[in-house]
C-alpha cells in the first residue's frame, strides 16, 4: 500500500532538487509565499471591509458579499482554462504572467466608481488564483525531498495565513481610517513587489515531466479518489468560508463588539490560520488521510459551537481562533491527497483543487447570504457552514472505506 504522502518524483523534480541549494530553496519558497500573501489579501480582506464597501457602493450587505463569492467562482475558469495553457511553460514564467492579471484586477478594483466595475476587477484578479497556487504547489514540491512536500505546500500557503494574521486586520484598520480603496491600491503595490520577487528569487525549472496528454489529464480528474478529494475540499472549505465572510457584521451586531475591535479579532482568526497551516503541513507529511479525516470531524463541531456562543464576547474570540486553526489545517492534507492520486496530471489537479476551494467558497457564501436574506439572522451562516462540512466528512469517510476495500482485494 502506498504511503499517504508519497508522490512520484519526475526526472525534472529530481534534477531541480540537486541543482538548488537549501538557501536558494528557502528564498524561492519565500518569493512564492509573497505572491500568496498578495492573493490571499485580495480574497480575504474584503470580509473585514464589507460594511464600508457596501455603504460606499450603495448596495446591501448580502449583495456586497457577492464580491467575495464572485471572486471565488472566477477562480474556477482561471484554473481549468488558463492553467492548461501554461503547464507547458517554465513555472516561473507562468507565475509571472498570472501575477500580472492579479495586479490589473486590483488596480481596477481600487479605482472602481461603482459596484459593476468593482465586480469586474474582482473577477480579473481571481483569474490568477487557481493557476498561481496550482502551479506554485507543484513547483514548491519539486524543490524539496519527498517527505517535506506537504510542508513545502504549506510554505506556499503561508502567504495566505500571513495575509490573515497581519494583512486583513491591517486592511480593516486602513479601510476604516483612509477608506477601503486605499487597501486595494496597497494590494496592487504588493502585487508589483511579488512580481519582482518571483523574477529575482524563483529558479527557472522545467515544466512538470511525464504529463499525460491534456485530454487524459482532464479524465484523471474523474478518478474516484481524485474526485472525492476535490468535492471534500469544496465542502470543507466552503463551510468555513461561508461563516468567515459574514463574521464582521456578526461580531458587530450579535456579539456586540465595536468597529474598532474588529481588526484585533481578525488577528485572532489569522493567528489560528497561521498555526493551522503549520500544524496541518506537519500532520499531512506524516499521514495526509488521517489528518484530513480528523480535521473534517473537528470543523463542523467548531462551527456549531461558534454559532451557539456568538452572543458571548470572550468565547466568541476563542472560537474565532479555532475556526481559523482547524479550517486552514485541512489545506496541506487536502492538497497532498489530490497530488498523490492524480499522477500524470499533478499541475492541473493541483490547480483544480484550488478551484474546488473557491467553488466551495461560492457555495458557502451563497448559502449563508441566502439564509441571512431569508431572515434567519447573522447566526445562520454557522448552520449552513456546519452542514457543508458534514457533507465533506461523509465524503472522506466513504473514500477511506472504498480505498480499504480496494487494498483488501489487491492483497
Amino acid at each position: 500500500m502506498t504511503s499517504p504522502t508519497k508522490t512520484s518524483t519526475t526526472p525534472a523534480q529530481a534534477g531541480d532538487q540537486s541543482a538548488i541549494s537549501r538557501g536558494k530553496m528557502r528564498l524561492a519558497l519565500l518569493a512564492l509565499s509573497i505572491g500568496g500573501f498578495g492573493i490571499g489579501l485580495t480574497e480575504f480582506v474584503i470580509a473585514g471591509l464589507l460594511t464600508e464597501v457596501a455603504g460606499d457602493l450603495g448596495v446591501g450587505i448580502s449583495v456586497a458579499g457577492h464580491l467575495v463569492g464572485a471572486y471565488a467562482l472566477a477562480v474556477v475558469p482561471g484554473a481549468l482554462i488558463i492553467t492548461p495553457f501554461l503547464m507547458q511553460r517554465p513555472p516561473k514564467y507562468a507565475l509571472v504572467l498570472l501575477l500580472a492579471f492579479f495586479v490589473l484586477g486590483n488596480i481596477l478594483s481600487a479605482w472602481a466608481p461603482n459596484y459593476e466595475i468593482m465586480f469586474t476587477g474582482r473577477i480579473i484578479a481571481a483569474l490568477a488564483h487557481g493557476g498561481y497556487f496550482g502551479i506554485g504547489a507543484v513547483l514548491a514540491s519539486s524543490l524539496v525531498p519527498k517527505n517535506k512536500r506537504a510542508s513545502a505546500v504549506a510554505a506556499l500557503f503561508a502567504g495566505l495565513t500571513i495575509a490573515n494574521v497581519l494583512g486583513v486586520p491591517a486592511g480593516a484598520f486602513v479601510g476604516q481610517q483612509l477608506g477601503w480603496r486605499m487597501v486595494f491600491w496597497t494590494i496592487s503595490v504588493i502585487g508589483v513587489l511579488a512580481l519582482a520577487g518571483l523574477i529575482a528569487l524563483v529558479p527557472k525549472t522545467r515544466p512538470e515531466q511525464d504529463q499525460l496528454p491534456i485530454a487524459q489529464q482532464f479524465r484523471a480528474l474523474g478518478r474516484p479518489q481524485v474526485l472525492v478529494s476535490l468535492l471534500t475540499t469544496a465542502m470543507v472549505f466552503g463551510g468555513m468560508f461561508g461563516v468567515f465572510t459574514y463574521i464582521e457584521p456578526l461580531l458587530r451586531d450579535v456579539t456586540g463588539y465595536p468597529a474598532g475591535a474588529i481588526p484585533w479579532l481578525l488577528v485572532l482568526f489569522g493567528a489560528g490560520l497561521f498555526l493551522g497551516n503549520v500544524v496541518g503541513g506537519r500532520a499531512a507529511d506524516k499521514n495526509a488521510d488521517n489528518a484530513v479525516l480528523t480535521l473534517s470531524i473537528l470543523l463542523p463541531i467548531v462551527i456549531s459551537i461558534l454559532g451557539a456562543v456568538a452572543g458571548m464576547p470572550i468565547p466568541m474570540g476563542v472560537m474565532l481562533f479555532l475556526l481559523g486553526l482547524v479550517g486552514f489545517a485541512t489545506v496541506p492534507g487536502l492538497q497532498a491527497r489530490v497530488l498523490r492520486h492524480a499522477k500524470g496530471a499533478a499541475t492541473l489537479a493541483s490547480a483544480t483543487n484550488i478551484a474546488a476551494f473557491n467553488l466551495g467558497n461560492t457555495v458557502g457564501v451563497s448559502l449563508a447570504g441566502a439564509a441571512i436574506a431569508a431572515g434567519y439572522g447573522l447566526r445562520s451562516p454557522a448552520i449552513t457552514g456546519a452542514g457543508l462540512t458534514v457533507i465533506g466528512l461523509i465524503l472522506i469517510v466513504a473514500a477511506r472505506i472504498a480505498a480499504g476495500r480496494k487494498d483488501t482485494k489487491e492483497t
